[in-house]
């Protein structure tokens, strides 16, 4: 009897130049943890906000990617520059189980939702559409217009999951990291991986 090769676990992550960088990165840490490979696209934008907010080397890129995330034992991550547009995230044939794009810019978000894929970005998000795969927007801004909230419902029609960065507090945070920690999960729920990131209302998270 021929066994029959598992197939890799694999999600894409994009990484756009909406306040709060650090979300995708616990992200994809945890998927790493998790043992999932993961496939990372970073905009342009997204490089400024990394520099900004977690002080990373936007100039050596490849570096900072592999300083970040190269301790981490289990999945594999692999890395692609925004104009990409042949890597393997922007083909339906390539098995990936679906995308996330956090946190999500209100341009990005509107490029999504008219069809818009002139970059790696937004095609990988397309493909994850155009193939039935899970696709996970986490939009992060404030107050938002009716532009930004008609195009949220216009994806969310069509079965795109909008998970706004609104973390909840009624896990009692200590920290900023607890926060993160929060909406990392709840993103993580929503992807239907299993976690001990939060106390969940009801349960203990003990383990």
């Amino acid at each position: 009897m021929v066994r029959q090769a598992e197939r890799p676990r694999r999600w894409a992550v994009g990484i756009t130049g909406a306040s709060g960088a650090v979300y995708g990165i616990s992200l994809c840490r945890e998927l790493l943890k998790a043992g999932i490979d993961v496939h990372l696209v970073i905009s342009e934008a997204g490089w400024r906000v990394l520099k900004e907010e977690l002080g990373w080397n936007a100039t050596r890129r490849a570096d900072a990617v592999s300083e970040a995330f190269g301790g981490i034992e289990g999945g594999e991550l692999v890395y692609y520059p925004p104009g990409d547009i042949g890597a393997a995230i922007a083909s339906g044939s390539f098995r990936c189980e679906g995308m996330v794009v956090v946190p999500c810019s209100m341009g990005t978000l509107s490029a999504i939702a008219h069809g818009s894929s002139d970059n790696l970005m937004t095609r990988a998000a397309d493909v994850a559409m155009k193939e039935g795969r899970p696709l996970l927007l986490v939009p992060r801004e404030t107050p938002l217009n009716a532009v930004h909230l008609e195009n949220m419902l216009k994806l969310a029609r069509i079965g795109v999951r909008i998970i706004p960065a609104m973390p909840a507090f009624y896990q009692g945070p200590q920290s900023l990291e607890d926060v993160v920690r929060f909406m990392t999960g709840k993103i993580m729920d929503v992807m239907g991986l299993d976690h001990h990131l939060y106390s969940r209302w009801g349960e203990s998270n003990e383990s």
